[in-house]
């Protein structure tokens, strides 16, 4: 395998009912869900596996047979405030902030991290796997920030890339850039 493997993890009760940073198991649809795709290609190998450190992440990993070795780069996003709230709630309570949050990628109303740092130390962790195989299994807004960085968009765009839970990219270096792979669907 070269490259990046991206695979966003097994969706979670707190990721369906879209609360801010919540971790926790992926539940059992989303397990099942990830051992179905057991034996995909590039997801088998000796190819080193990395995670955000999350539980979901951690156990997408395990769903497939594979230990992740936590890297904080990939960590998912500091909600600050937000934690453990509903996007519904929060965005009934302030709207203002929400839409800050949602237009101004420097904007962190909740007090954690903005959208802006996330992408920025995401895509650091990216290109220093240049020349490196990895699987890489991550929250979505995760993977939608190494995509952005891969593509040179810049951090507003993040909010128009749509990543479903286990949604698997591959992202190829060559000559210096990085390119996106969409495989087949067979």
């Amino acid at each position: 395998m070269s490259g990046v493997r991206l695979l966003a993890c097994a969706p979670t009760p707190a990721l369906r009912a879209a609360v801010f940073g919540s971790d926790g198991e992926p539940d059992e649809a989303g397990l099942r869900a990830a051992r179905s795709l057991a034996g995909r290609r590039g997801l088998n190998g000796d190819t080193p596996w990395v995670c955000g450190g999350s539980v979901a992440a951690a156990a997408t990993a395990r769903a497939l047979g594979r230990a992740a070795t936590s890297v904080p780069a990939l960590a998912d996003p500091d909600f600050g405030r937000w934690s453990g709230a509903a996007l519904e709630t929060v965005a009934a309570d302030d709207p203002a902030a929400v839409q800050a949050w949602l237009t101004d990628p420097g904007a962190a109303p909740h007090g954690g991290e903005s959208l802006a740092a996330v992408a920025a130390r995401v895509g650091a962790w990216l290109d220093g796997q240049a020349q490196r195989p990895v699987v890489a299994v991550a929250h979505p807004v995760v993977v939608r920030a190494a995509v952005a960085r891969a593509l040179e968009l810049p951090a507003a765009a993040l909010w128009r890339l749509d990543v479903a839970p286990l949604a698997l990219l591959r992202l190829t270096c060559r000559a210096g850039r990085w390119h996106l792979h969409l495989p087949t669907a067979a």
